[in-house]
């Protein structure tokens, strides 16, 4: 393999789907999704003390309800993206959370980025899913295809592009070899 070759794979973008690609964005989904779930049970361990100690710091109306509305955002939203359905809506509604939090934590701390960089990473990852959707392995993908009335010659451009992707992966790896 010549230099060029081994720079060029190095920082050419991954534009196609393949198998690496989209496993690698499903086991984001799932970890990131079931992480998600512990912050809405700790703010429904105690929603009062999570109510006056963020919600009505921020100066937000209703701060209860708004706890209330935070927590089961949390609670369902991160378990559909984990399983992939629902991604965008979920994703959407994780990622305001996250917006909210981003702006307590400046409200409280200015730009620290000790307070500010979990919630930055979190509405990043969900910023993410809600642009791109969940991917090819996903229950979201699964019912697209079902819906599709030429579902089956989608699913087979999707494995005809995954097995490409496959064989020019192996051909790199022989070629080195």
């Amino acid at each position: 393999m010549t230099t060029t070759t081994l720079l060029t794979s190095i920082f050419k973008p991954n534009v196609n789907p393949s198998v690496s690609s989209q496993t690698a964005w499903a086991l984001l989904r799932v970890i990131v999704g079931i992480i998600m779930i512990h912050n809405g049970l700790d703010k429904l361990g105690n929603i009062e003390s999570f109510s006056q100690a963020y919600v009505e710091v921020i100066g937000l109306p209703f701060p209860l309800f708004f706890s209330y509305v935070a927590a089961f955002t949390e609670l369902l939203g991160a378990p559909l993206l984990a399983i992939g359905l629902f991604t965008r809506v979920a994703s959407l509604g994780l990622f305001s959370t996250m917006c909210v939090a981003v702006y307590h934590h400046i409200l409280v701390a200015g730009f620290n980025i000790s307070y500010l960089e979990l919630s930055l990473i979190y509405a990043a990852c969900f910023l993410f899913f809600t642009i791109n959707g969940a991917g090819l392995f996903s229950t979201d993908a699964l019912i697209a295809n079902r819906l599709d009335a030429n579902s089956l010659s989608i699913q087979a451009k999707q494995i005809m592009r995954l097995e490409k992707s496959y064989q020019a992966a192996s051909a790199d790896k022989v070629s080195v070899g």
